[in-house]
């Protein structure tokens, strides 16, 4: 009998703006009209949530349905919805408010400025055991640059190629600056107590980092994982794919905590797994797939397009014992002809302009959507897909 599958679900952060690239912000106005959207503390971009939901298939409509009633809002004022995880086209010497009046929005943008005024997309799966749930943390922290790879979408800012494949997570302020790979929940809980203690989280929600646990009352109730590193991913169906190889990732440490827990199959001790950890994330920013990273069980070079074929390779008996072994699909194109971020930078290397590279995605991503629904299915009023 096949076990059923984790709950998961996404939070997609996303800009608006014109179809040449022009970021315009309207999160007020959108949360304002359209249920479902909240707000960042700069108006540019804003938030949707899916529902927690083991299906694939349910989750594709869970992820479409929210951007196509946005669309048709957008729509109606010359607006639409803007691929790619930094203000590619500027302005990233001004913050725009979204909510000039709220303390936590005034705090970000004076310790951080527009450092935070990214998208991307964040994956939470349900994991309710606290054993598994911690050693699935420490092998997706150990493993998140590969997720970044994958998923890097932001080459550009202000109007100009950065050097970086996710300018994001170079730019994004990593808060607090160190965190330990967490041996139980309640070394998780003395820890977040003490940063709470000493001011360098302002919240429960302050820790900014790769990979995070989730809850209703953290750090004490937790019932997720919550990756964070993913750029956004305007695919959905590559997002899904990315989101399956995290999922059996984790059921493959539940099975198998011996060898896939870095804790127990690392050479290296918990605070060299940390700095390594932390190392590849800023390596998979700048090179994606090409980077060069160090395997978390010896400390061993390995490429990320190496390390996430060799993944594949041995995910394949699970992903067919589970059913996602067609989900995983979209990777091997991937892999084969780089990533979004790779793909804009050979096109302007080519001679294209980045103004013309983003006109260009932003109607395919739009014509993608469509494609999509009408696969799927939908009444006129969006009341049904899938």
């Amino acid at each position: 009998m096949t076990p059923a599958l984790m709950l998961k679900g996404f939070e997609v952060e996303l800009y608006t703006g014109r179809p040449d690239g022009t970021v315009v912000g309207c999160s007020s106005e959108v949360a304002a009209a359209l249920e479902g959207f909240v707000t960042e503390p700069d108006r540019r971009n804003l938030e949707y949530v899916t529902a927690p939901e083991a299906d694939y298939d349910r989750q594709l409509a869970l992820l479409l349905e929210p951007r196509l009633r946005l669309r048709r809002w957008l729509q109606l004022r010359g607006l639409t919805l803007l691929p790619g995880s930094t203000l590619s086209l500027g302005n990233s010497r001004r913050f725009e408010r979204s909510d000039p009046d709220n303390p936590y929005h005034h705090y970000i943008e004076r310790t951080y400025g527009t450092r935070v005024v990214t998208a991307s997309v964040h994956i939470n799966l349900g994991l309710t055991a606290m054993q598994p749930l911690f050693a699935g943390l420490r092998l997706l922290r150990c493993e998140a640059a590969l997720l970044l790879a994958l998923s890097a979408s932001s080459p550009f800012l202000d109007g100009a190629a950065t050097g970086a494949h996710s300018q994001r997570w170079l730019q994004f302020p990593l808060t607090p600056e160190r965190v330990p790979l967490f041996r139980d929940h309640e070394h998780y809980i003395a820890w977040m107590e003490q940063q709470l203690q000493a001011g360098t989280m302002q919240n429960v929600r302050h820790l900014w980092t790769s990979v995070r646990p989730n809850g209703d009352d953290r750090p004490y109730d937790l019932n997720r994982l919550e990756i964070r590193i993913c750029d956004l991913v305007s695919d959905p169906e590559v997002l899904l794919a990315i989101t399956a190889l995290a999922e059996l990732r984790l059921w493959q440490v539940q099975r198998d905590p011996q060898t896939c827990d870095p804790f127990r199959a690392s050479s290296l001790d918990p605070e060299e797994l940390a700095l390594l950890a932390d190392a590849n994330d800023q390596a998979a920013a700048r090179s994606s797939l090409d980077a060069p990273l160090r395997h978390w069980r010896d400390g061993s070079p390995i490429e990320a397009r190496a390390w996430i074929r060799q993944i594949l390779e041995e995910l394949a008996p699970l992903a067919r014992e589970l059913g996602l072994d067609a989900r995983l699909t979209p990777l091997a194109g991937l892999l084969r002809h780089g990533n979004q971020a790779m793909d804009w930078l050979q096109r302007q290397q080519s001679g294209t302009s980045i103004r013309a590279i983003l006109s260009g995605e932003i109607s395919a991503m739009a014509v993608q959507e469509q494609h999509l629904a009408a696969t799927m299915g939908t009444d006129p009023v969006l009341g049904r897909l899938g």
